[in-house]
């Protein structure tokens, strides 16, 4: 289906929606959970997560049950306080013991259970190991992701078109990035139930991996559904053909054989953990929206690009306290912006200080730098920031400058005769060379003045 067209079939469809958390170490082992694409096959590894035969787990990761529960209070669930770990048995390649270890199935007792999330339910939520790679043409596996931490998110079948599962899958997203519990760069997996209310039978599509992909599965799906009818079976999606295709016959409960893992004890969580990890809620997107707009008096289009990252509204609102909000705006909406974009980071893997960035805006509001001068000292704050008040003021005698000032235009000789020629622009490179001198000590204002009257004369 194109983007923008509506969805001509209404089904009834729900969601089995795998992310991944965000933890150093994986779910049972202290294997690093590496996530990065183009990483070399089979080097996070050890015995417990590939199954060999003997290795033991070790206790769960505490920090991925607690990131667990912080998505499932997120999601609205009640969450149980004693959580049993489950066999769930199945043969593929990609499973080196043959079966996983997961929080769900006919007697577990999953984090959360009976949430709702934007108006749809959410049956349960249950942390469980991710399988290996497994690349079906060389029939190669690799095991760098067999036993990363994920959380699966089982909604009831509340939808009935592919726009709203989209809708609320991107509102799922963001809400999830405000936890810093998951992680964006490894994107999703996406079962999909799709049947037609009174009609067909229920389908299930695996491991769709995209919005786009869900929502065009979704529409392909139903139209199959109404044309050919359907009966009980699992089917992947085909992206180049844009269709689904049989897998095999949908397995039932009993077909994983459940049973509780010997050699994993149950989790325990009392009511005080769980109301510490409530604490730890940030506000939802909307809530952050909205209260930007109005403490800050700023439009919704400006406020709804810095409520689109928790990381950035937050440094906003940091900044506001100590300067004017609308004089940081544009320095934060565009320039902050343009220097990550530049630099292909994000603000929380480089280290900006609130108090140097202010100080930065305040000599450029104060005039003691030109707006360009600020924006050239912005390109250096990074990996990290650091204090202006060394630059401020610190050399601002102009005999001292003067030397500096000639010893730069002997040294640019062909931006000299630019300037003279009527490039004003040149000046900025030659107050730029001026400053790399002295190690960022000269005044910006003296600098400019002896350089413009040595030119000049």
């Amino acid at each position: 289906m194109k983007s923008g067209q509506e969805s001509v079939f209404q089904g009834m469809i729900g969601l089995e929606i795998h992310v991944y958390l965000t933890t150093r170490e994986k779910l049972f082992c202290c294997c690093r959970a590496s996530r990065e694409k183009g990483l070399q096959a089979n080097v996070n590894i050890c015995p417990i997560c590939t199954g060999m035969p003997g290795a033991k787990p070790m206790l769960p990761n505490k920090n991925a049950v607690e990131k667990a529960v912080l998505v499932g209070l997120m999601l609205g669930c009640k969450i149980n306080e004693r959580l049993i770990w489950q066999r769930k048995h199945y043969n593929w390649p990609d499973l080196p013991k043959g079966y996983q270890n997961t929080l769900s199935g006919t007697h577990a007792f999953p984090v959360g259970v009976n949430g709702k999330f934007y108006g749809i339910k959410v049956r349960s939520i249950h942390l469980e190991e991710d399988p290996a790679s497994w690349e079906p043409s060389s029939g190669k596996v690799d095991y760098n992701r067999s036993g990363l931490p994920l959380v699966e998110i089982i909604t009831e079948p509340d939808f009935s078109s592919s726009e709203e599962v989209g809708e609320w899958l991107k509102k799922l997203l963001h809400n999830l990035e405000y936890l810093k519990a998951v992680s964006s760069d490894a994107g999703i997996k996406v079962d999909v139930n799709v049947n037609i209310p009174g009609k067909t039978e229920r389908v299930e599509i695996k491991n769709v991996n995209s919005i786009e992909n869900i929502e065009n599965a979704i529409d392909y799906e139903l139209e199959r559904q109404i044309r050919e009818g359907s009966k009980r079976e699992t089917r992947r999606f085909d992206e180049g053909k844009g269709t689904t295709v049989l897998m095999r016959e949908k397995e039932s409960a009993d077909d994983y054989r459940f049973i509780s893992d010997p050699d994993l004890g149950d989790i325990v969580i009392n009511k005080k953990f769980i109301s510490d990890i409530r604490e730890r809620l940030p506000e939802s997107p909307e809530v952050k929206l909205e209260k930007i707009i109005k403490k800050y008096k700023i439009d919704e289009r400006n406020a709804s690009v810095l409520a689109r990252n928790l990381d950035i509204a937050e440094f906003f609102e940091k900044v506001a306290e100590r300067i004017d909000a609308k004089f940081a705006l544009p320095w934060i909406t565009i320039e902050l912006f343009r220097h990550l974009n530049y630099n292909k980071t994000s603000l929380d893997k480089i280290d900006i200080k609130v108090e140097h960035f202010v100080e930065l805006l305040e000599m450029v509001k104060s005039g003691k730098i030109t707006e360009l001068q600020g924006k050239q000292f912005l390109n250096k704050f990074y990996p990290k920031s650091f204090s202006l008040r060394d630059v401020e003021g610190r050399i601002d005698d102009k005999k001292e400058l003067e030397r500096v000032c000639e010893s730069v235009l002997m040294e640019n000789k062909e931006a000299v005769q630019k300037y003279r020629s009527g490039d004003d622009k040149v000046l900025n490179f030659l107050v730029g060379e001026v400053m790399r001198k002295t190690n960022r000590r000269a005044d910006f204002r003296v600098a400019r003045e002896v350089l413009i009257r040595l030119l000049d004369n």
